[in-house]
């Protein structure tokens, strides 16, 4: 049962004047008394549950409103609302929410996954400088350790065939033993001949759009040397040095020189050994002693003094001179191969003895940039891994009897036709040669 509310009477000194009790929460369902904030129903509505007071227009039994006093409706969010005093709005309370996405907090890795990115955030750019820093340093070794010639501008004081595409090197290996030491020369069987002649000389046709071509000239082909009458060709150089060697191969085959480059014997050797030998393949069992030379037949590894005899052997090949060039250009473009391969450089201590080796065994022209440098070992190393053409001048007399004695003498019409297409360029020219030779080789 609801129980009453406590009201004050009016003061009969003070008409007009109502004094409100403070309500009384009760509990259970029925009466509701108060003001919303008090979880009380709103006055001027029914209250839910049964029982209770209804307020409505002034009157004696509502003494909650004054005399004319106005009520207006509660419209808030307790109103109408079912289930006593306790009971949740019909619109809960909900507060303002920002818009957008939730701010992103920064993500803290841990301590040692911090120190590993500053690691690598350090260590990259230290691999990059490397990368960099290290070919450089071996280009400058061997360049530093390169000797220089005088020899292309003073041929082509005297004779100039004109601008030609590609570039052309003349390749040449001296057989002179005047900067041997006494050991050296027993350690390479090279004898005590004095003077100096050439034992190898090649031209290395670096082409603008087609493969490498490396063409052999035999040291004994009889040719015209300017102001020396008719003779071997490596007597041009016995006669007048690089420079008439020079002028002499391009007034026989009209090809433009562009560069030179010149190694030793003992040159040629060291930098076998430099690079920890080269593997070459003699298609059958050599014996030569004046080269010092003794191996079986099949792929091997050779060292410094047997690659330079089997380059160097010629009383022990069948085919002489010709058999001799041939290995003269197997020998060079495995160095060439070796030298470059990921093996040798990626190995410090042998790549930079390789450097300096190379550059201690290499004369090249005064003229001749660091670019040309490269090129020209780029070049052997195409050859070497089968990207390039190889071939010797085509020979119509190999015992040609002259007066400077047994001599090479070209055939005409094939040799004009290579040195052609050396002056035009055309590499597609060159390859029936060089197969047709392969062939006839085996």
């Amino acid at each position: 049962m609801a129980t009453p509310e406590r009201r004050r009477q009016p003061d009969p000194d003070r008409p007009g004047t109502v004094y409100r009790a403070r309500p009384r929460l009760t509990r259970g369902r029925g009466l509701s008394a108060g003001p919303p904030y008090l979880g009380g129903t709103p006055p001027d509505r029914p209250v839910p549950g049964g029982g209770g007071v209804s307020v409505g227009t002034p009157s004696a039994e509502n003494p909650y409103l004054a005399s004319g006093e106005q009520h207006t409706p509660y419209a808030g969010p307790y109103a109408e609302r079912p289930g006593g005093p306790y009971a949740q709005p019909a619109t809960p309370y909900a507060p303002e929410r920002p818009t957008g996405p939730p701010p992103r907090r920064p993500i803290t890795p841990p301590p040692g996954r911090r120190r590993a990115r500053i690691r690598w955030r350090w260590l990259l750019p230290l691999v990059a400088v490397l990368l960099i820093a290290y070919p450089l340093l071996l280009g400058a070794t061997a360049w530093t350790h390169l000797n220089r010639v005088d020899a292309v501008g003073p041929a082509h004081a005297v004779s100039d065939p004109g601008d030609q595409k590609g570039r052309t090197y003349l390749v040449v290996g001296s057989d002179s033993r005047n900067d041997l030491t006494a050991e050296e020369r027993k350690r390479l069987g090279t004898g005590s001949v004095t003077g100096r002649r050439t034992d190898t000389i090649m031209m290395l046709h670096v082409s603008s759009g087609g493969p490498t071509v490396l063409v052999s000239i035999p040291r004994d082909s009889y040719v015209t040397i300017p102001g020396r009458g008719k003779n071997k060709i490596n007597a041009a150089y016995a006669f007048g040095g690089p420079s008439l060697l020079i002028q002499t191969v391009e007034n026989a085959t009209g090809v433009r020189i562009d560069d030179y480059v010149e190694t030793g014997l003992g040159g040629f050797a060291n930098i076998v050994d430099a690079i920890g030998g080269v593997r070459l393949c003699p298609d059958r069992a050599m014996k030569d002693k004046d080269a010092h030379l003794d191996i079986p037949a099949g792929c091997q590894q050779m060292d410094g003094p047997t690659a330079l005899g089997y380059a160097r052997a010629r009383k022990s090949d069948p085919r002489g001179d010709l058999g001799r060039v041939e290995r003269q250009r197997e020998v060079l473009a495995a160095i060439a191969g070796k030298t470059l391969s990921a093996g040798t450089i990626v190995q410090p201590w042998r790549a930079f003895p390789a450097a300096s080796a190379g550059g201690d065994a290499l004369t090249i022209d005064k003229g001749t940039s660091p670019l040309g440098v490269v090129r020209f070992v780029l070049a052997m190393r195409a050859v070497a891994g089968g990207g390039g053409l190889s071939l010797t001048v085509p020979i119509a007399n190999p015992a040609l009897q002259t007066s400077a004695g047994e001599a090479v003498s070209w055939n005409r019409t094939k040799a004009l036709a290579l040195f052609r297409a050396l002056q035009n360029d055309d590499t597609d020219a060159i390859r029936p040669l060089a197969e047709e030779q392969a062939k006839a080789a085996g």
